[in-house]
């Protein structure tokens, strides 16, 4: 794929404060500038300068509209690339990259840029909810309030880890538990649950493939909730969680669906899209979109 036009979208902030984003992007830059795209390279730092650049490289026509960051700032560009005539190119510079990881795409800057060149795509599903598109998950409960905690924590001077922990800890013997009305495919299920996970396909959570997703374009939701209503039961599969022995069968109540209503019985609730936090007005509406997505990944 000779001569095409990209927009490079950056965010400095991710990585790592030893290797962030803006030390690699200048090797990527090289990469598709030798194979004659025509490239033009944007910083942008937080999720509402992300989706308008993506937009404005929409707007003036970019063939690829590639982003480089972690899944917050991919899930952005995605949002916004899906359903148009452009592609989307990943570049992994997050310190979570599980999108890139699950459609095979090299952690080394370099190398995924060499990915987006040979310009294998793959159409992929995206998930919607109230209108807003997440590619990874979507999810309520407990894992929302844990992430508003952690950043406040990090805002204060914390290390990322240690408010994590401690965010765990504190909103596992707070949190009240979610009372659930769900339509799932027009079927009706009441459930009391922690939490709440609406997985963009399934993930395996067994074994040496823990948190992985063998396939993007399965045209379904996978639905993670767990009946385990004690702050025990919570603690137990927290430890699983950390020692990698989580287990589908035993750990988490498992649905599928295409579509998905819940109503919360709350005004507004936190639900977290493939890790940014926002507050949405119940009921929550999701619906899959399948293949609306073009992503370039290896062969």
């Amino acid at each position: 794929m000779n001569g095409l036009r990209a927009v490079l979208i950056v965010n400095p902030k991710s990585g790592s404060r030893v290797d962030p984003g803006q030390n690699r992007a200048a090797a990527v830059l090289e990469v598709l500038r030798a194979a004659a795209w025509e490239t033009e390279f944007v910083h942008a730092s937080n999720g509402v300068s992300i989706s308008i650049a993506a937009r404005r490289a929409i707007e003036h026509g970019a063939d690829v509209v590639i982003a480089a960051g972690g899944d917050g700032t991919i899930s952005a560009v995605a949002s916004v690339v899906a359903g148009t005539r452009a592609a989307l190119g990943v570049i992994p510079f997050g310190t979570l990259n599980h999108f890139a990881r699950d459609l095979h795409i090299p952690e080394d800057p370099v190398s995924a840029a060499r990915v987006v060149i040979a310009g294998n795509i793959k159409n992929v599903d995206i998930g919607e909810v109230n209108g807003r598109r997440f590619i990874n998950n979507s999810s309520l409960g407990l894992y929302p309030s844990i992430v508003r905690f952690r950043e406040s924590r990090e805002r204060s001077g914390w290390s990322r880890l240690l408010a994590f922990v401690a965010g765990t800890l504190l909103v596992m013997r707070r949190y009240r538990f979610l009372r659930l009305h769900m339509e799932i495919d027009g079927t009706i299920h009441d459930r009391v649950s922690p939490f709440l996970v609406v997985a963009n396909n399934r993930y395996e959570i067994e074994g040496l493939r823990l948190g992985q997703r063998t396939r993007l374009d399965g045209g379904s939701f996978a639905l993670y909730l767990s009946d385990r209503t004690g702050r025990l039961g919570l603690l137990r599969i927290a430890l699983s969680a950390l020692l990698k022995r989580l287990r589908l069968n035993r750990d988490f109540v498992i649905l599928s669906a295409h579509t998905l209503m819940v109503q919360a019985h709350r005004k507004r609730i936190q639900v977290a899209l493939d890790g940014e936090v926002t507050k949405l007005h119940p009921p929550l509406r999701y619906v899959i979109r399948p293949g609306l997505l073009k992503v370039i990944c290896p062969a």
